[in-house]
C-alpha cells in the first residue's frame, strides 16, 4: 500500500513538472481527407481549439491529426494523435495539459 501511495505522489509530481515545461501547443492536421472521416475530432480542431490559449491550428495536407506539445523556443516535447479520442477527450487532454480557454468577448 506504501508503494502505491509513493508511486501515485511521485507520478503527479512528474506529470506537474512535464505541464511546467509546456510552452505552448499546436494541432497539425489536414483540413479534409482523415479529419472528414473523424467528425468528433473535426469539431474539435474547427471548433474547440481555436478557443485556447497559447494552441494554434497549423493545417498539412495529408497530416492526421495530432497535438504537439512545445516547450521553449518551439522545442517539440511531445506528439499526441488524436484519432482515436472523441471531442470531450480532445478537449479534456488539452485541460490536462494545462491549456485554459480565453476569456469570451462577454467575459471581458
Amino acid at each position: 500500500m506504501k508503494f502505491i501511495i509513493l508511486f501515485c505522489a511521485v507520478l503527479s509530481v512528474c506529470l506537474a513538472y512535464e505541464n511546467s515545461d509546456i510552452v505552448s501547443g499546436r494541432i497539425e492536421s489536414c483540413r479534409g481527407c482523415s479529419l472528414n472521416r473523424l467528425p468528433q475530432v473535426k469539431q474539435f480542431v474547427m471548433d474547440d481549439a481555436p478557443k485556447y490559449d497559447r494552441l494554434e491550428v497549423k493545417f498539412i495536407s495529408g497530416a492526421p491529426p495530432e497535438l504537439v506539445l512545445l516547450g521553449d523556443g518551439d522545442r517539440e516535447l511531445e506528439r499526441l494523435p488524436l484519432s482515436q479520442l472523441n471531442r470531450e477527450e480532445c478537449n479534456e487532454l488539452l485541460q490536462e495539459r494545462g491549456f485554459t480557454k480565453k476569456p469570451s468577448k462577454s467575459d471581458l
